[in-house]
């Protein structure tokens, strides 16, 4: 790999004023938006009432959330790269708040559902944004300070929702919680549109057809599949799993057959700059290293993220608000820790942090695995997990980000979103369908419901931490990027030989 200077980021060290103030901003709206993906969590039970909503249907409200952000993730490279940052940025924040509002007048269910399609839209774009952004503007040498801001934003941010969430729906309405979020949305943009500068342009491009009609038959589906395939035995830990919906089982068939063509599409049109998502960025050994290593780390903690609150609800009866307040010193400590770690990272590099954040991630569900019925010992363990997590995310995403040439920034943090979503998904319906049979085993043998529900859990959550182990493993392999220690990112990695003839 060669370097060059870069046009975008100055030769020293120090942020320019305006450079700040485009992060400073991005990164504002990045946790308005983030906030809203976990805050309707403990409010489908008064949804449920105040609509008459079936719990399968209510769960739409997340599930639709999710599928949206699979499918419309993959397509955020190509949208960076067609569009200005000024007019990506427009796109995303106007498409949150449009989906904000739909939501805050809903009547009824489908307008609701609607709204939280539109708010995941502008979600999706909001994330990929921030992470090109700042690879493009700050110096490798400050990436991980300035990755440690960004870890705050996605780890306060959905420990705060279902907190204040709770608080909110202890005086107000459900809608509250869109009222609430509406005008602060607004501010974002307004002050978004009429501050934020370009840092890159738009490149008139036109987006391969095919590859995005693949990309969502692929994504979507394959994501629908994965939280519906541990549907049995959904009912209660009573009920005999009686093994995977059919049509969880079809749509992830059609999503996986979808993602092999998207694939190929994909290799065939990067050789002439017009690959939807670029996947030579797996030519880097140290993204390919880290996203795998994301793969099975986001799928361990996703199963603990989706069982815990259902453990601590059913078993320990307690209060949505009282479950809020007990994830949140979690939170908390992994937003002070992440600026601490960022300026270590940009010191020592990252498997100096992986190895002990890995270690801590494993001690922590170890603690949660043995589902003790004193609160107090879940929140030392979900603590202890969140401090560890607060050493992962910002060596994590800093590396391998840090390892692609510029160009390939976008399709970069495109790839580590959509990788989030799609072994978060394949997580969460392992541990249920782990949970869900243990438990159902136990109660066939005389035991209680709850007793069931905790002996699956506490199952589920070894399996948890035995991947963690596995995580610890593949750490070994990440590497520092050379051009960390630099001032300047890389600019070109190994061209492909061009052709002439362009694809159909």
């Amino acid at each position: 790999m060669t370097r060059s200077p870069a046009p975008a980021a100055p030769s020293s060290a120090a942020l320019s004023p305006r450079d700040r103030s485009v992060i400073v901003l991005l990164l504002i709206s990045a946790f308005v938006v983030i906030l809203n993906e976990t805050i309707l969590s403990v409010a489908l039970p008064p949804i449920m009432d105040d609509l008459d909503l079936a719990e399968t249907t209510a769960q739409w409200l997340t599930t639709g959330f999710m599928l949206t952000m699979a499918v419309v993730i993959p397509i955020t490279g190509f949208l960076m790269g067609r569009f200005s940052t000024r007019q990506v940025f427009a796109i995303a924040m106007t498409t949150f708040t449009a989906g904000t509002l739909i939501c805050a007048v809903s009547p009824a269910f489908l307008p609701l559902l609607l709204g939280r399609i539109v708010q995941a839209s502008g979600t999706a774009i909001m994330m990929p944004l921030l992470m090109t952004t700042v690879m493009n503007l700050v110096p490798p040498s400050r990436h991980g300070q300035v990755m440690g801001n960004i870890s705050i934003v996605i780890s306060v941010a959905p420990a705060l929702g279902p907190t204040l969430s709770g608080l909110i729906l202890s005086f107000a309405p459900w809608r509250f919680l869109f009222v609430l979020v509406l005008p602060i949305a607004v501010a974002a943009l307004a002050i978004g549109l009429r501050r934020i500068e370009n840092v890159s342009e738009a490149d008139p491009k036109p987006a391969d057809a095919l590859s995005v009609l693949l990309s969502a038959v692929g994504f979507g589906p394959l994501v629908y599949g994965l939280t519906g395939i541990s549907g049995g035995g959904h009912g209660g830990a009573a009920e005999a799993p009686s093994g995977p919906p059919v049509a969880a089982l079809v749509a992830l068939a059609v999503g996986v057959v979808a993602l092999a063509l998207f694939v190929l599409r994909q290799l065939r049109l990067q050789r002439h700059e017009r690959a939807l998502l670029d996947l030579r960025t797996f030519a880097s050994r140290n993204f390919a290293v880290a996203v795998g290593l994301m793969v099975v780390m986001m799928g361990s903690m996703f199963g603990v993220v989706v069982l815990l609150p259902i453990f601590l609800q059913r078993v320990l009866e307690l209060s949505t608000l009282s479950v809020g307040l007990m994830m949140l010193p979690g939170g908390l400590a992994m937003g002070l820790l992440a600026p601490f770690v960022g300026r270590l990272f940009d010191r020592v590099g990252p498997r100096p942090l992986l190895l002990p954040g890995l270690a801590a991630v494993v001690v922590g569900i170890g603690i949660m695995s043995r589902v003790p019925e004193q609160a107090w010992l879940i929140v030392v363990g979900h603590v202890v997990m969140s401090l560890g997590l607060a050493f992962v995310f910002t060596p994590l995403m800093t590396t391998a980000m840090g390892s692609l040439p510029r160009r390939l920034y976008p399709h970069g943090s495109a790839i580590v979103g959509t990788v989030q979503q799609v072994a978060g998904a394949a997580g969460a319906a392992l541990m249920v369908s782990v949970m869900a049979r243990v438990a159902a085993g136990t109660t066939a043998g005389g035991a209680t419901e709850l007793a069931g529900i905790s002996a699956g859990t506490s199952a589920a959550f070894t399996i948890s931490a035995v991947l963690g182990l596995v995580t610890v493993a593949i750490a070994l392999f990440i590497r520092r990027n050379p051009a960390d220690a630099g001032d300047r990112p890389v600019e070109a990695g190994p061209a492909e030989p061009e052709e002439t003839a362009a694809p159909t």
